[in-house]
């Protein structure tokens, strides 16, 4: 990826490089306004990203925690601090694993755990006993087996659970799967989230639906409502009508720990209800999930 900085002079990132003001950022940008460690370019599902890490983003005059990078994009960092995206090179291939008992998947989002019994499937996110528990840094794909050693995957490199044995794979990008049909035996598919306010529903291709009810349920339902990120405390505004903000905190905190742990344990994507540590919380879609608002 090229950057294009406010002094006209130009920087070139790939997938892992971080922008701040640090010394050891990869981009150093020595401004107060800017970071320490700002953002960082990601690659996910084969397009590349620029994710806060702890600062915001600017784009079109909206706030972002992620933003999808193409040429002619400008992104702010802060008032006066802008980086033109000049030109954008993605992998021809993507990652993906395969093995005994478990058809190719596609590598996605940012961790993954494989479990053996009682069947072999992948599953999105941090899954405690799970077999080998993958995951990216941004830059590249990491198995460990167990409490074994950390693998870089690659082409080719393999692994064995027990009498199986797994390997990576990578597949062209075009093939990969774009359209929803195709999506069926990635890891994490289309998402269809039908918000009622004290009832969501949330629908994934071949799979059981998950429905939440009650706090958990409103959270979802105004987050989807807001279409894009905002402050907590907005949010919490409209779920207790409280003027004690420390109650308040304490309650959004619980609740807000409790649904990503019930969508953790259905196997849905971590990245669905995403905080940025700076007070921002969004429900963060991807390009073939789609939000019913029966608000």
């Amino acid at each position: 990826m090229s950057l294009v900085l406010d002094d006209g002079s130009e920087a070139d990132l790939h997938p892992g490089d971080f922008i701040g003001r640090a010394g050891t950022a990869t981009l150093r940008l020595d401004d107060q306004r800017v970071s320490e460690a700002h953002a960082m370019v990601s690659l996910r599902d084969g397009r590349l990203w620029l994710i806060s890490l702890r600062g915001l983003l600017l784009v079109d005059g909206e706030t972002t925690s992620a933003v999808v990078l193409e040429p002619g994009l400008d992104v702010w960092l802060a008032d006066g601090v802008c980086l033109g995206v000049s030109g954008v090179d993605v992998p021809d291939r993507i990652l993906a694993i395969e093995g005994d008992g478990l058809e190719r998947q596609v590598l996605t989002g940012q961790s993954s755990s494989l479990l053996v019994e009682p069947a072999v499937v992948v599953r999105a996110g941090y899954v405690p006993d799970a077999a080998a528990a993958l995951w990216s840094d941004g830059e590249a794909w990491r198995v460990r087996v167990g409490e074994g050693e950390v693998q870089v995957l690659d082409e080719g490199v393999h692994w064995d659970v027990g009498a199986r044995r797994f390997r990576a794979v990578t597949v062209p990008l075009a093939a990969a799967g774009v359209q929803p049909t195709r999506l069926r035996g990635r890891l994490h598919g289309p998402l269809r989230i039908v918000a009622r306010f004290d009832a969501v529903t949330l629908f994934r291709d071949g799979l059981p639906p998950i429905a939440l009810s009650g706090v958990l349920a409103r959270i979802v339902s105004e987050l989807a409502t807001l279409g894009g990120p905002t402050h907590w405390s907005v949010v919490a505004a409209e779920l207790w009508r409280d003027p004690n903000e420390v109650a308040v905190r304490r309650r959004w905190d619980k609740n807000l720990s409790r649904l990503r742990r019930v969508l953790r344990e259905h196997g849905v994507r971590p990245d669905l209800i995403r905080p940025d540590g700076n007070g921002l919380i969004e429900l963060f879609l991807y390009e073939h999930d789609e939000v019913v608002d029966e608000t």
